[in-house]
């Protein structure tokens, strides 16, 4: 079987017929978020055109405990990702308060972990992150914060989670990003975006977590 990622037009139109949630979904569902990209595949010797989901690239990020931090790091797990930087003056705080309580509320559940991102690497080293994350009182194997190449991190944050994050020297701290907390599934796919800065959009995802906790659970039987 062999795929092939269609010519720009055709994805322009693909774009065009999809919105950001790619179908409609109950009460009791979470969108699958992002665009679709349309493939040709050879199926028993037919082309065919298939859709694939859009999904969190393949990365490789070092932890507040020098571990390693891949994509099968949460095999089997959903997790609520965000950017950050230790010495952010704006918006992180709000952010932290709030990530605690998700932490707080799953910390005693395996299926579900969180995933931070230091936008400040050159500072943010392990050792940093390290006393961060103890300050905090967090347990590392459920919380991850983690640093590596900042041109990567950037290149992850705007086209895996399609959020803002890099270098301002305008911005207050030096660094601009966005405040989102993303919602991933256990197959790579964001499933809702929220504002981290806010205690009611915390709410929602909160109760988002449970429906897909539901859905996860619901795979294995």
């Amino acid at each position: 079987m062999i795929n092939k990622i269609l010519p720009a037009s055709l994805l322009f139109v693909a774009a065009i017929l999809t919105t950001f949630c790619s179908q409609p979904y109950g009460k009791n569902e979470l969108p699958i978020m992002g665009r679709k990209k349309l493939v040709e595949k050879e199926v028993d010797g037919k082309t065919v055109i298939d859709t694939l989901d859009h999904m969190i690239a393949d990365f490789a990020f070092y932890d507040q405990d020098s571990t390693l931090i891949t994509n099968e790091t949460f095999k089997n797990q959903i997790y609520v990702s965000d950017f950050f930087f230790t010495s952010c003056p704006t918006i992180c705080p709000k952010m932290k308060k709030q990530m605690l309580r998700i932490y707080e509320k799953f910390e005693e559940t395996p299926e579900v972990a969180i995933l931070s991102h230091t936008i400040d690497p050159t500072h943010d080293n392990v050792d940093v992150l390290n006393e961060y994350a103890e300050a905090l009182g967090v347990n590392s194997s459920k919380w991850h914060f983690v640093t590596g190449d900042e041109d990567t991190i950037y290149h992850i944050g705007e086209k895996s989670y399609m959020v803002t994050a890099g270098e301002d020297n305008e911005a207050p701290g030096g660094y601009i990003h966005s405040g989102a907390f993303l919602l991933v599934d256990d197959q790579r796919r964001i499933r809702g975006v929220y504002d981290g800065t806010m205690e009611e959009q915390v709410d929602m995802l909160l109760s988002d977590m449970d429906l897909l906790l539901n859905e996860l659970a619901n795979k294995k039987k």
